[in-house]
């Protein structure tokens, strides 16, 4: 650094030119008492002292020592010694100062960023210190509150099994909470890439679900999917993630982050159920096949019979066993849905035929109702016969179910495009908004005064739901309370 001296400069000009710098101290080299020589108005402001209780003191005697630690080496009197002795200017990024309020005397936690540089003398010594400071109190301890938090945050996700995760879309750079490598099987501390979790996905998961997912989620912003997992001991797991993509200003991904989970034991559990549901439900049906088919043998034996009562009581408990027989593979159904054994045995069929075959077969039961069908010529798709026919009718059904009778239901079915829109309309009671969006959901029943005296477990449309999404079609419904519903499902056409 050239040699400068304060003995050379006009000290009016001097004293006004370095009181309008920036938060700036001038100290002697007059260890150890360090007088110092001229303050900044900037530097008054931040460390709320006067001018004339600053300039001619001892440093030390205007900011007291706080009680050094031997081993801090940026305490300010070690620093200006240091500059002293050394002629290099000292950076000290963070240390703590506290000052008392000049009104209440009460000391407050300050932080302070410094820089003290040497300034020599015409013989080349170090003749003032340039302490120049920034209260970074601010910044400080909103770091230390993050950090704070962060805790907190990770203490909770150990507790609950959560790991956190964060993944830069452009450099593919991966973090993850400590948590993670346990999840995946690992040993805690244990080193993981990216590409290294991905191979612990079932092949098939990552390309059907994964992959799929996380196309998806550049453009939704949305990413949330269960998959099963290997752990090293080659044993099967199944976590779920749940995150999101954050995009920059021109809505390009950049980020994307979220959540994983060990779901194995719930699964294990749903498992357990769907085993118990299709055992009970395969055990029902051997008695019920054989109690419909002495009911068919007594409405034979008497059908001349002119007793009214016993005719109509036949006919009523043959329905009843036709509902329970209905219901019981609905179970079976359900019990192969949820762990994805559902096989669909797919072939080219005619879904005007169907839907006439369906209409006639509900005429049967369905005499309270006008039961109307709307198609144009033969419309060609390839999917499982007899799944798709359960879809329509359990549409009728609950048509049937949900509006008065008198009323008239109907099937339509059209070619739209490159798919068939296949839907059931009814003029009944109506779907409230709230229910719409969860009526495709397990066991959801709406509570509704109106559906109090309709039976049912809450399986039918979420099973059609299930039915018509393997098929890679779309289900939906629309409804307005009070004006009846329209329940409809996509198919893609046969090429």
């Amino acid at each position: 650094m050239a040699d400068t001296s304060t003995d050379n400069l006009n000290e009016g000009l001097f004293q006004l030119l370095f009181e309008k710098s920036p938060g700036s101290l001038l100290v002697k080299a007059d260890a150890p008492r360090f007088t110092i020589a001229a303050v900044s108005d900037a530097y008054l402001q931040i460390t709320s002292v006067q001018r004339e209780d600053v300039v001619g003191k001892g440093f030390f005697e205007v900011f007291p020592d706080t009680g050094d630690d031997p081993n801090d080496e940026n305490t300010a009197r070690k620093v200006f010694t240091k500059v002293i002795e050394t002629g290099l200017k000292i950076d000290v990024p963070v240390y703590r100062f506290d000052m008392k309020d000049p009104v209440t005397k009460i000391s407050s936690e300050h932080y302070w960023s410094c820089s003290n540089i040497p300034i020599n003398c015409s013989e080349g010594k170090v003749a003032y210190v340039l302490n120049t400071v920034v209260d970074i109190t601010g910044e400080v301890k909103a770091k230390q509150a993050a950090i704070e938090s962060e805790n907190r945050l990770l203490m909770a996700a150990d507790a609950t099994g959560l790991a956190f995760w964060v993944l830069d879309i452009k450099t593919a750079d991966f973090s993850f909470s400590p948590q993670m490598v346990t999840i995946f099987g690992h040993p805690p501390n244990t080193g993981v890439s990216l590409s290294f979790i991905r191979n612990q996905v079932h092949p098939d998961d990552m390309q059907n679900i994964v992959l799929t997912a996380y196309n998806r989620a550049l453009v939704t912003g949305q990413y949330e999917y269960e998959v099963r997992i290997f752990w090293p001991d080659e044993s099967m797991r199944w976590i779920r993630t749940k995150g999101m993509v954050l995009f920059n200003d021109k809505n390009q991904p950049e980020r994307m982050l979220g959540t994983i989970v060990d779901i194995t034991e719930s699964k294990r559990d749903e498992e357990r159920k769907n085993d118990f549901i299709a055992m009970a439900s395969h055990e029902l049906k051997t008695p019920l096949t054989s109690l419909k088919a002495y009911i068919q043998l007594l409405e034979v034996k008497l059908s001349a019979s002119s007793d009214p009562f016993v005719i109509t009581s036949l006919t009523k408990a043959l329905n009843q066993v036709n509902k329970m027989g209905a219901l019981v593979h609905s179970f079976l159904d359900l019990s192969k849905i949820e762990p994805g054994k559902l096989q669909l045995k797919k072939n080219v069929f005619d879904i005007n035929k169907l839907a006439q075959d369906i209409i006639a077969e509900s005429r049967v039961i369905a005499g309270t109702h006008s039961l109307k069908f709307s198609a144009n010529g033969d419309i060609k798709i390839h999917a499982d016969r007899e799944k798709i026919g359960q879809v329509i009718s359990n549409f009728i059904s609950n048509a049937i179910k949900y509006s008065p009778k008198g009323s008239t239901v109907t099937l339509a079915t059209e070619a739209i495009e490159n798919h068939v829109r296949v839907s059931v309309a009814d003029q009944g009671i109506g779907i409230k908004p709230r229910d719409q969006e969860k009526i495709f959901q397990r066991f959801y029943r709406v509570e509704d005064d109106d559906m109090k005296h309709v039976a049912g477990f809450g399986i039918g449309l979420y099973l059609s739901s299930e039915i018509i999404h393997r098929h890679k079609g779309q289900i939906s419904v629309e409804s307005e309370e009070g004006k009846g519903s329209i329940f409809s499902f996509t198919l893609p056409l046969e090429k």
